[in-house]
């Protein structure tokens, strides 16, 4: 059935619809505005349906072919998925007044779309910096200080990651002469690794992550449900794309898990830990990409498949608290049982989908992963893996539910008197549907797979395995419950280093070099540098008055004296002296002549 879909030649870009559609939105107001909100990223969704397989849209370019219209399989999962992601986000935005956030979203979604489908690396590198360019956007745009510090510092941050792609990018030109955007080639190891270093920065491989709590945790309630979709899944499409089968991605991989797990267990807000959570579930896809296997490929894009919708879900769960109470640390949430009731639900969906519960979307994306590990015999990323996903459980699946909805009686703060907007409900129940539809029926997530899907996840091995991690995870949750308290207390990353180290850096800056500058600098101009100026201004004031002046003011005299010769001579003011003066002149004339026609 997919297949003959796209059977045909057809293309036109979806990501042009989004940039069209970001210009025109402003124009637009009431009902008008808001069905143009769904109409247009459905209309994407369905024109990613009917894309022709090949390559679409090559412009020759200075001896380059820019191809902007590449179509496979693995372009079109992700293709689908972030349409699909753009009706739910654009749904979920409907409620604000101001169109800023959508321009920058849909800038933002249009930008990923053109990744996705880029067949080389110039047309890869523009739509990579266009991720950037309007991303930040949707951080800076919720106005506080705290948010246009992240902004900032998420801008120097992916400016070093484009850096580091632009110059790889050089260098495999320089190296092969060619840009297509493909499996690396062999013999152009600083390309690669640069190459790679770009990819894995958006990718938020530790310890090149810190930039992703740090700006999701500031971003707008919308644009954090928007940045939580593309970005880092772009960054594991480029990767499957051109570093597939590359060992070093496995233990990275495997350490992202573990890691973001492990500070999402100790975070006290609910956006940034489950910022962190997606590090973590970013590590399963890199480390399915490290593998390389047709079964670790196919792991790694459905997972990516199913994460953007239960993150996105867990994100708008927490917006939408936010939205109604202002509130975002644990500690100072607990007792919205009562009042929040379907967030509840929609949230606790998006837990077990990522927790990887039967019957949920995560299940039959994760397990794919992990089997293409044990698979290749590869015991300890397996094993790693399989734990990392009992502390997903922990801090995702048992936590946020819990510290946000009970935890006690009432809310320390005056209770919200009524649900989230409807759009923001509706919103989350469609995600709500794609993570249980999903798990129920993993084979419409398989036959967009890359490959062909052999692999089944509801056996009764796998089934009780997930059960015994679960169960298990959920009796050491409660029993350890007073130690998992939220505290309001502020966790150290590696952006430690480089926050503190800039600021020890101005400071050195502005004490060291400034002292330096006034007790030497300083005292070497005016003991020294200003008398060899004043006395190169003397010499200067003598040559210019005496040498030049006097070159310019006697050549003038001169000129003039014998202007007054010629006068005399040619003007005597006499009729008789000109007359005499006119025959001297002929007479002299002839006797030049004629001793000339002698000689």
């Amino acid at each position: 059935m997919i297949e003959s879909l796209h059977a045909g030649s057809f293309f036109f870009h979806p990501a042009l619809l989004f940039f069209i559609g970001a210009c025109i939105l402003p124009f637009l107001k009431g009902v008008v505005r808001n069905v143009f909100l769904i109409a247009l990223p459905l209309s994407a969704l369905a024109l990613v349906l009917f894309l022709g397989y090949g390559t679409h849209w090559q412009v020759h370019i200075a001896g380059l072919e820019i191809t902007f219209g590449r179509v496979d399989r693995m372009s079109l999962v992700f293709a689908h998925i972030f349409c699909l992601m753009a009706v739910i986000g654009s749904l979920y935005g409907m409620h604000l007044k101001e169109n800023w956030q959508h321009i920058a979203a849909w800038g933002y979604v249009g930008s990923a779309l053109g990744c996705t489908l880029a067949g080389d690396y110039l047309s890869l590198f523009l739509f990579w910096e266009g991720l950037m360019v309007t991303s930040v956007c949707l951080v800076w745009l919720r106005g506080t200080k705290e948010a246009l510090k992240a902004g900032f510092r998420y801008v120097l941050v992916h400016t070093f990651g484009g850096l580091c792609l632009l110059c790889g990018i050089f260098i495999l030109y320089y190296k092969t002469g060619d840009i297509t955007f493909g499996p690396m080639v062999s013999g152009v190891p600083v390309a690669a690794w640069l190459i790679m270093i770009g990819f894995l920065l958006n990718a938020a491989v530790p310890p090149l992550h810190a930039w992703l709590p740090d700006a999701y945790g500031s971003a707008t309630v919308v644009g954090s449900v928007f940045m939580c979709a593309y970005t880092t899944k772009t960054a594991v499409y480029t990767l499957a794309r051109a570093f597939a089968g590359y060992d070093i991605l496995i233990p990275l991989g495997v350490a992202m898990a573990l890691y973001g797990v492990v500070y999402a267990v100790l975070e006290n807000d609910t956006r940034r830990l489950l910022s962190y959570h997606i590090i973590s579930q970013v590590g399963y896809m890199v480390a399915g990409v490290g593998i390389g296997t047709e079964m670790a490929i196919n792991g790694a894009c459905a997972h990516a498949y199913a994460h953007i919708l239960y993150k996105s879900l867990l994100f708008m769960g927490v917006g939408s608290v936010i939205h109604v109470t202002g509130k975002s640390k644990f500690s100072e949430l607990g007792g919205l049982w009562k009042y929040l009731p379907l967030t509840f639900v929609f949230t606790l969906i998006g837990g077990l989908s990522i927790s990887a519960f039967p019957f949920f979307s995560g299940f039959v994306s994760k397990s794919m992963v992990i089997a293409g590990a044990w698979e290749e015999h590869i015991k300890w990323a397996g094993l790693l893996l399989t734990l990392a996903s009992a502390g997903t459980f922990l801090h995702t699946g048992l936590k946020v539910p819990y510290f946000i909805w009970f935890n006690r009686e009432e809310p320390l703060f005056e209770p919200p008197k009524k649900e989230a907007p409807w759009n923001m409900l509706a919103a989350m129940g469609i995600g709500a549907y794609f993570c249980i539809m999903l798990g129920c029926n993993p084979k419409f997530l398989y036959s967009m797979l890359p490959y062909p899907v052999h692999y089944q996840p509801y056996t009764a091995a796998h089934i009780m395995e997930s059960y015994q991690i679960l169960f298990f995870t959920m009796l050491g949750f409660f029993l350890l419950l007073g130690k998992l308290k939220p505290k309001p207390l502020v966790g150290l990353d590696v952006d430690w280093f480089y926050r503190k180290g800039s600021a020890h850096f101005m400071n050195f800056c502005r004490n060291v070099p400034a002292a330096v500058d006034n007790a030497f600098v300083t005292n070497l101009y005016a003991t020294v540098a200003l008398p060899l100026l004043r006395l190169c201004s003397r010499i200067a004031s003598w040559h210019d008055t005496k040498v030049v002046d006097g070159f310019v003011d006697g050549t003038a005299q001169n000129v003039l004296k014998l202007s007054q010769n010629i006068r005399f001579i040619a003007q005597p003011g006499s009729l008789n002296k000109y007359l005499a003066g006119m025959l001297t002149f002929l007479a002299a004339t002839v006797l030049a002549a004629v001793a000339l026609a002698l000689y």
